[in-house]
């Protein structure tokens, strides 16, 4: 259908050009209803889950609207966590390679706050953040919202559900009355219309269900019945062998708990929740992002967000009170046209929320009991990569082809054998095939990069 493509929206051919440069080709559902009317100007009430695209839903329309000669902020995108602010400006730069010069900043609580002042004094076209972080400078006087036309809040009922709602309209005080509000949010329950009716001029509502096809998904619930949890767990991992897993939990202290069983076991297993500070955020991400890292225990704040491509498997070991968060967690696996599995472990005693999960999505769930399992032992796998974390980033003019160069020149490793590099403002990471890893560290720490040498260590 011609209408679903990007080339039906007034767009710059530019615009168009990198939009097709980055896989952009046909729009998708919450972008086809979004678009048109954030194009014109209109606020917008968007039902929407993570993987739906719509970052690019909000991006385009906001991007166009920016004054490049104007370097004050002029749109403002609020996040419920450091890592969907830092995965939206991430998408935002891509997406504003079709202009020169825009300078996106992101603002969270868990850095230092000197930093961030330092590059809010040489001006910001679009600012990312969580709301804490972005009162504390509106407090100080570091961050000013006079030509902020565009307001976007991103994920407005988790915000919401962290305790943010006084933040978000305090924020928004700060804002012109004249402003385009856009509010996404994967649920709608009252209070997201309550902050709607706060924060909106007749907003356009869209609702877009279904994220995954969940023909898509294999779903199977298997019952422990007299079996502890973590042995059932092993039998599940042994059944169904993958090399990129999400493993949901209710609570951060059962993720530290199982993340211990699972490294005992000799599993790649890493943990991301509220504990960790944001450089071992980045580095737990960033391991399992580039298959440095197998398994990846979360709980749903912690994963919020989180857009993690080729997902083969996602694992319940607690189920979730609200079948609508279970959706929420499978429907990461089973995007792209790829097949996906998703499976849980429930007790006896929480029929009730097979029955929940299975009058939401009007289907009967498929069940087998971990007693009955035939599971032959099988080694834990090893990822195919490992991570190398280089002292060094955008703040000392580092790109990911400087690493690259240093790697496949003087270090002598093809260029095959090396994965993903993300560079931060600090720090660089780059993924080597396992069995060239100590060879690339070696040559790292003896070499120069871009005539330098920088401190090189193996996660």
């Amino acid at each position: 259908m011609t209408d679903n493509l990007f080339s039906s929206l007034k767009l710059p051919q530019s615009m168009l050009d990198n939009l097709a440069d980055l896989g952009y080709k046909t729009m998708t559902p919450i972008q086809a209803q979004s678009l048109p009317h954030a194009l014109d100007g209109k606020d917008l009430i968007a039902k929407a889950k993570t993987g739906s695209g719509k970052t690019a839903a909000f991006a385009i329309g906001l991007l166009l609207r920016i004054k490049q000669r104007d370097f004050g902020t002029q749109a403002l995108i609020l996040c419920p966590t450091r890592e969907l602010s830092s995965q939206v400006a991430k998408e935002l730069r891509r997406l504003a390679r079709f202009q020169s010069n825009l300078k996106v900043v992101t603002l969270c609580g868990g850095q230092p706050i000197g930093p961030q002042i330092g590059s809010l004094a040489h001006g910001a076209h679009i600012v990312v953040g969580t709301p804490g972080r972005i009162q504390d400078h509106l407090r100080k006087g570091t961050l000013n919202l006079e030509r902020c036309h565009t307001l976007v809040l991103d994920e407005a009922d988790r915000m919401l559900d962290m305790g943010f709602n006084e933040q978000i309209n305090k924020v928004a005080d700060y804002t012109p009355s004249k402003r385009q509000t856009l509010l996404f949010s994967a649920t709608y329950p009252d209070n997201i219309l309550k902050l709607s009716k706060n924060l909106q001029r007749d907003p356009v509502e869209i609702s877009v269900d279904a994220v995954h096809d969940q023909g898509k998904i294999e779903e199977l619930f298997y019952c422990l019945d007299g079996v502890d949890k973590p042995s059932g767990l092993t039998k599940l991992l042994a059944r169904h062998p993958a090399s990129s897993i999400v493993l949901f939990c209710n609570t951060k202290a059962q993720c530290s708990d199982i993340e211990e069983y699972l490294r005992n076991l000799g599993y790649f297993a890493k943990a991301l929740h509220g504990d960790l500070d944001q450089r071992e955020r980045d580095q737990v991400l960033v391991q399992f992002a580039n298959r440095s890292c197998t398994i990846l225990i979360a709980t749903d704040v912690a994963a919020r967000g989180l857009d993690i491509s080729d997902l083969e498997l996602v694992i319940n070991y607690d189920l979730p009170r609200d079948p609508e968060i279970y959706v929420h967690r499978i429907g990461r696996t089973g995007r792209a046209d790829k097949q996906g599995t998703a499976v849980s472990l429930y007790k006896p005693s929480e029929l009730y929320k097979l029955d929940a999960i299975s009058e939401y999505q009007n289907k009967a769930p498929v069940c087998f009991s971990i007693p009955e399992l035939e599971v032959v032992h099988a080694e834990a796998p090893q990822p195919s990569m490992r991570t190398l974390a280089i002292l060094a980033g955008r703040r000392d003019k580092i790109r990911p082809g400087d690493i690259l160069g240093a790697l496949t020149g003087d270090a002598g490793i093809p260029g095959s054998d090396v994965g993903k590099i993300d560079v931060t403002d600090y720090n660089t990471y780059v993924a080597v095939k396992r069995s060239e890893a100590r060879k690339a560290h070696s040559r790292l720490i003896e070499g120069k990069i871009k005539g330098r040498r920088f401190k090189v260590r193996m996660l």
